[in-house]
Order: structure tokens, then C-alpha cells, then sequence
């Protein structure tokens, strides 16, 4: 059933794609160059490369799977997105409703927004509600994310590309580390890794280790396949408790 590279999922749906950068995470975004060479290669629904756009014929996609799966929503994109539709927003919010089986995990840079349209909403218990905190800069999206009434509530440190400081993980379930991939990625420090982990451990929060990306553990350029996905000699694989 797994399509897809992403360790912590087993299916991307993106019924919208397209973006724009934001915050420090953002420069040198993974989906926006797998959108232009989508778009180089001819498929039609990145003509426009990465202009944020809505794509109802994927709608449906989640409704055709019967087998209970977990589900990446908009891998190539923002659900939060200044442009996202308020209609088509919930009409993505239905579909989830349809499908009970399915886990949906949401990840954002746009904690404000998401705050906004749900801080008075009751989620659907499939929803898995995530936000990006790339360096210290970001935790107030923590903050935010915090307030909102998630059965599962979780941080990406991807790519984490500085120190994060003292966390507070309360009504925090799940927390992933990942470095930055490509030729200009920018490299991740143990020390960095360290610090979210023992935070983890303190607060009992399943910790998921993604990927070291371009740079190894050792601060040498490779491939992503050739540095791996080892932390402290060991992969961490860790889901959240439902």
C-alpha cells in the first residue's frame, strides 16, 4: 500500500499542490523542485510548476481505499495556504469525516491560519495535526498548535537547521527530526538532535528520526541513502499512542 519515500507515512494525497515560502525552512523546499521537474517532464497538473492551485479530481482519491492507511495530506503543498478555498477546505475536512479507517496527518508552517479556522472546530478523531519548527524561531507554532482540540498533535524538526532551545511538549504526541536533502542543504547538528530527543524522553513523546539528508552524523556531504537514518547507533521508528 506505501507510495511514498516519506518514512512516517504510506500515501500522499494532495488535493491541492503548490506553495510559497514562508520562513527559513522553506528556501530550498524539496516540493518545490519535484513540482518543476513534474512540470518538465509534461504532467499536466504542474503545467504551472508550483503556483498553489486546487485539484478536485483528487478529491475523491481517499474514498477508493479501503484498507485502513495513513495518509500524508497535501505532501506538496499547504492546507493552510492564503489561497486555499474556505469551501474546498472543508470539503477536504468531509471527505476525512467519510473515511474513519484512514489516519490523515496535516503538517504546517502556517500555525496563524490553522489556529484561525480551527481554534473553535471539532477535528475528526483521524486527524493527525502537525507544524513545522525548522530553528528556534519557530516554537511559537507549538504554542499554537497546542490550543487546538487534536486527538494527536505532533512537530516536524524538518529540516532542522538550528538549535531549538528548551521545549515545552505538553499535549505534545509526537515529534520528528529530520536534516535537509539536496545540493545546497543545510546541515543538521547532533547536538541539535540531542536536545529535542532528551526533551522527549523527558516529557514520554514517542520520537521518530527521518533522516540524516545530504549531511551525515559525521558533518561529510553524501547522498541521502549513504548517510542513513541512524541516530545514536540506533533507527527511532516511534508512532504516537492513540
Amino acid at each position: 500500500m506505501k507510495n511514498t519515500k516519506i518514512e512516517w507515512t504510506e500515501k500522499v494525497w494532495n488535493p491541492t499542490i503548490g506553495c510559497d515560502k514562508i520562513s527559513a525552512g522553506c528556501k530550498f523546499c524539496y516540493a518545490e523542485n519535484f513540482a518543476n521537474r513534474l512540470k518538465a517532464i509534461g504532467l499536466s497538473d504542474y503545467k504551472d510548476g508550483f503556483m498553489f492551485k486546487i485539484l478536485p479530481h483528487r478529491l475523491y482519491e481517499p474514498l477508493k481505499i479501503k484498507k485502513p492507511t495513513k495518509f500524508f495530506v497535501n505532501s506538496m503543498s499547504d492546507l493552510f495556504h492564503e489561497n486555499m478555498p474556505l469551501e474546498y477546505f472543508y470539503e477536504i475536512i468531509e471527505i476525512i469525516k467519510k473515511t474513519p479507517y484512514h489516519k490523515y496527518q496535516i503538517l504546517t508552517k502556517r500555525a496563524e491560519k490553522m489556529y484561525e479556522l480551527l481554534k473553535d472546530y471539532q477535528l475528526p478523531e483521524n486527524i493527525w495535526l502537525g507544524v513545522s519548527v525548522e530553528n528556534a524561531d519557530y516554537k511559537y507554532r507549538i504554542d499554537l498548535l497546542r490550543k487546538i482540540d487534536a486527538k494527536i498533535r505532533f512537530i516536524s524538526f524538518e529540516p532542522l537547521i538550528g538549535a531549538v532551545g528548551e521545549l515545552d511538549l505538553n499535549g505534545i504526541h509526537w515529534v520528528i527530526v529530520g536534516g535537509e536533502s539536496g545540493q545546497k542543504a543545510r546541515q543538521m547538528k547532533i547536538e541539535w538532535i540531542d536536545e529535542i530527543y532528551n526533551q522527549s524522553v523527558l516529557y514520554n513523546v514517542p520520537f521518530f528520526f527521518k533522516q540524516w539528508g545530504t549531511w551525515g552524523a559525521d558533518g561529510l556531504r553524501r547522498s541521502k541513502k549513504a548517510n542513513g537514518r541512524l541516530f545514536r547507533e540506533k533507527e527511532w521508528n516511534l508512532f504516537p499512542v492513540e
